[in-house]
């Protein structure tokens, strides 16, 4: 995995080959949250829990920088929902941020 944060992409690879990504931002108000928007797994690779890995990845990422991560992608959401115990609930004034952000700006997403 490979976290491009100045372009707001965890990308995933077997080998050389390009597999997924995950499209996120920072949250641009305290705490600099993690924001998951998008996460896409190229054709002909799915089934393979690359989604789910990029997921866990996003998080620890979150969990390494002492910041809550908001799953505004339904992928990141559900697999918060079925992994409680890896994926807190972000405080629901973090979550109304980052919506707003994320309408403030929906030509990068």
């Amino acid at each position: 995995m490979r976290d491009d944060r100045a372009n707001g992409r965890l990308e995933a690879f077997e080998g050389e080959t390009f597999v997924g990504v995950i499209v996120y931002f920072v949250l641009d108000t305290e705490p600099h949250a993690l924001v998951a928007v998008h996460t896409v797994v190229e054709d002909g690779h799915e089934g393979k829990g690359i989604a789910g890995a990029l997921v866990r990845e996003f998080y620890g990422i979150a969990a390494g920088e002492g910041v809550p991560v908001v799953p505004l992608c339904p992928y990141a959401a559900k697999w918060a929902e079925r992994h409680p115990d890896e994926a807190p609930v972000p405080a629901a004034d973090v979550v109304r941020a980052a919506k707003l952000q994320l309408k403030a700006t929906p030509g990068l997403w």
